[in-house]
């Protein structure tokens, strides 16, 4: 298949050919916000779509952006590939075809087995904005080669990620019964995702490449702090002030989409070009993929309770500065899967820190806006590692983390964008 598509674009293996002058253009944009709504959105939703978990869709909008950049890549070159050996093309295709071609194609190729594909509604949905998309390029040699330059990269992608582990095996975590041993909660004692930590890393060399120091010793002095920060403002009926709330219920929303957002704006601030918001989007959803697989495999590395679990039970953990409350409950409902790392934060400081590194600086004014309220709420921002502040925060707020697991998730987030950064996606002479 992905031998047919090379042929297609009809160009020699070799260095990419002299760029023409790089495109204003919101084709990234708009098929990032495709791409979030076909992956994330609830089936309910008034566009509808797969709505996958964060720690799922987070790995398929890597796919999709990782296939836009080699696509475009392929046209105007100036930076390495993220997949090798594919076909550059001519400096002329289009671009816009290029980007669409290449989302569209790896998200309605998404359904491999074991991997479950999209509804078909959404599947149908994405083929009328492709040819919507398309209409609106003009017929001729540099649509029919943006056309190829983006299936050739999709072709590369899907196939790169067959068989990557990706709902397999069907994993279920570690339950344990001792002190510091995670169990399932309230409200469903869930167990599920434990697949996402043995899936196949886009950069890293291993799936536990940032390894964490782990949680504190229940005995120690330092899990006694935190767990009585936790148990105090975390619980639902805690006495937090205003602010607290707030800022606790803010960071709720599913992270890949309230950040892919929140970075199409700034994109679309900074005034970048088709080129450089293909490279940004690939830097930030490989970057936080990457994340999220080192991190759900600390998860089962660890496998740590989560504080309504060390609460409810801290009378038996060894530790007398820690009172147990059989009664204590969180102000937002755990996920199906142990404390430590923070998977949010794995998020919020990949994203973060993967944006630093692209545009050099930490500083920047923005805003990130929770949708999901009524009227939008959003909080301002004059620099990147302040949301990871407020994540680190808020997660321990809701009563779902312990705070070094938030700190430690964080740091592998930090990791992982370095690493990146340093490996991939540099410039070519």
């Amino acid at each position: 298949m992905l031998a047919a598509l090379i042929a297609l674009v009809g160009t020699a293996l070799g260095a990419a050919p002299a760029a023409a002058q790089p495109e204003q253009s919101d084709a990234v944009r708009v098929w990032n916000l495709h791409a979030s709504d076909a992956l994330i959105n609830a089936p309910t939703a008034g566009t509808p779509g797969a709505g996958q978990a964060p720690p799922v869709s987070q790995l398929h909008l890597a796919m999709v952006q990782g296939a836009v950049y080699d696509a475009v890549n392929a046209i105007v070159g100036g930076y390495q590939p993220y997949l090798p050996d594919l076909p550059s093309a001519s400096p002329s295709a289009s671009q816009e075809a290029a980007v669409a071609t290449a989302a569209h194609h790896v998200l309605v190729g998404l359904g491999i087995a074991p991997v479950p594909p999209l509804p078909q509604g959404v599947r149908d949905r994405l083929d009328a904005l492709y040819a919507a998309s398309l209409a609106a390029i003009p017929d001729g040699d540099a649509k029919t080669e943006g056309i190829a330059a983006g299936a050739a990269a999709a072709a590369a992608m899907l196939e790169a990620r067959m068989n990557d582990g990706r709902f397999e095996p069907p994993l279920t975590w570690q339950v344990g019964a001792d002190p510091g041993e995670w169990r399932p909660t309230l409200p469903l004692f869930a167990n599920a995702l434990a697949w996402v930590g043995t899936v196949e890393p886009f950069t890293l060399e291993s799936t536990s490449q940032f390894r964490t120091k782990g949680p504190n010793a229940l005995t120690s002095g330092a899990y006694a702090k935190e767990y009585n920060e936790v148990k105090e403002v975390g619980a639902f009926d805690a006495a937090r002030t205003p602010a607290q709330t707030a800022e606790a219920l803010f960071y709720t929303v599913h992270p890949p989409e309230l950040f892919n957002r929140t970075f199409r704006v700034i994109s679309e601030a900074q005034g970048l070009t088709l080129a450089e918001e293909a490279r940004l989007f690939a830097t930030l959803n490989l970057t936080t993929a990457d994340s999220v697989i080192n991190c759900f495999d600390d998860k089962a590395f660890w496998n740590f309770w989560r504080p309504i679990t060390a609460i409810q039970e801290g009378d038996d953990d060894g530790n007398h500065k820690t009172v147990g409350d059989p009664d204590w409950r969180p102000l937002v409902d755990n996920p199906p899967y142990s404390d430590h790392p923070s998977g949010y934060n794995c998020v919020s400081a990949a994203y973060m820190y993967a944006a630093k590194a692209f545009f050099g600086t930490n500083k920047m004014d923005f805003s990130v806006v929770k949708t999901a309220a009524v009227p939008d709420v959003k909080r301002d921002y004059t620099r990147f590692t302040g949301v990871i502040d407020d994540t680190i925060d808020a997660r321990v707020m809701q009563g779902l983390h312990f705070r070094e697991a938030e700190v430690q998730g964080a740091r592998i987030g930090k990791n992982v964008a370095r690493w990146v950064d340093a490996h991939f996606f540099q410039p070519v002479k």
